[in-house]
């Protein structure tokens, strides 16, 4: 009986981390897609850290965090996670941010985006371009089914989740999806933690090699150092760094604001002394909390 009521708590705990409601991206087939082999199955263990990695995505969704019933004020937040585009640190830069989400009003929504592969994609460079594209053009299609304001459709992002970010930030005129419509893609605001943001300058090599592949052209480089597209419609940006990140160097942050200011874009960066790559939330190094800063940003700039 111990055991029993032992495992329906933790039963409990791991379904009040997730959202209330799964979506599939694509309602038929995925453009672009191969069919995936056998072996090609999804997986997500949890790591002694804690963390969930979901592995081999090849059907695309996103989960949906509601806020209380009465707290809602209509904002939505697509949520990258990231992982180097090999896996996706789903709880960790996912669902624990959803939360904090929620709890200043904001529906939040994480994307479990394809990871790329030439095994399940025509063109893998493009595969999370095009499920971040697909991820808006719904929020902004059926904004009314999820009580939500088309005209406040942020889009955030964790490491090479922040590249996929700042990828639609800048590419969102670059349409790889159907779009009868012809919805706006452009995020109304982005928000940019420990990016990658270039395949040139200071790169991350892990996930440009997985993302454009160990031989990728100088054009595809170019398209992918996101720092060299930024224009005056670029949305506005807040971003969040430590200076001693080993993985991801705060270069990468820093030469994205630097572009946001020459075209007079509103951004506003955070660089923290300490606190290396992969925080997620919690900074252990400093008291501070990011995302109180971030929730500031957001209500300065009326997205709140």
């Amino acid at each position: 009986m111990k055991n029993l009521t032992t495992l329906l708590m933790i039963l409990l705990t791991v379904n009040g981390l997730r959202g209330q409601e799964i979506i599939k991206l694509y309602p038929g087939t995925i453009p672009g897609s191969k069919p995936a082999p056998a072996s090609y199955v999804e997986d997500a263990p949890v790591g002694k850290d804690g963390v969930t990695r979901v592995a081999k995505v090849s059907v695309p969704t996103m989960e949906v965090f509601y806020p209380e019933k009465g707290k809602a004020n209509g904002t939505a937040v697509i949520i990258c996670p990231g992982g180097g585009y090999g896996i996706l640190a789903i709880n960790h830069e996912g669902y624990d941010v959803a939360k904090r989400f929620n709890a200043i009003g904001v529906t939040a929504f994480v994307l479990k985006y394809r990871l790329p592969s030439d095994e399940i994609m025509m063109d893998k460079s493009f595969g999370p371009l095009m499920d971040a594209e697909q991820a808006i053009y719904l929020l902004r299609r059926d904004a009314a089914k999820w009580k939500i304001n088309k005209d406040k459709i942020g889009i955030m992002g964790f490491s090479a989740g922040g590249h996929l970010a700042s990828t639609l930030t800048v590419h969102y005129g670059d349409q790889k999806i159907e779009n009868k419509e012809q919805l706006s893609l452009r995020p109304d605001f982005s928000m940019l933690i420990y990016p990658v943001i270039s395949f040139i300058d200071s790169p991350h090599t892990g996930s440009a090699k997985n993302l454009a592949g160990a031989e990728a052209t100088q054009a595809q480089k170019e398209y992918f150092s996101n720092d060299r597209h930024v224009t005056p419609q670029t949305p506005p940006t807040f971003l969040v760094h430590a200076n001693d990140d080993g993985a991801v160097p705060v270069q990468n942050s820093i030469l994205f604001n630097q572009a946001l200011v020459r075209n007079k874009v509103k951004a506003e960066m955070h660089l923290y002394q300490g606190g290396g790559h992969g925080f997620g939330l919690r900074n252990k190094t400093t008291t501070d909390d990011w995302f109180e800063r971030l929730s500031n940003w957001m209500k300065a700039n009326q997205f709140l």
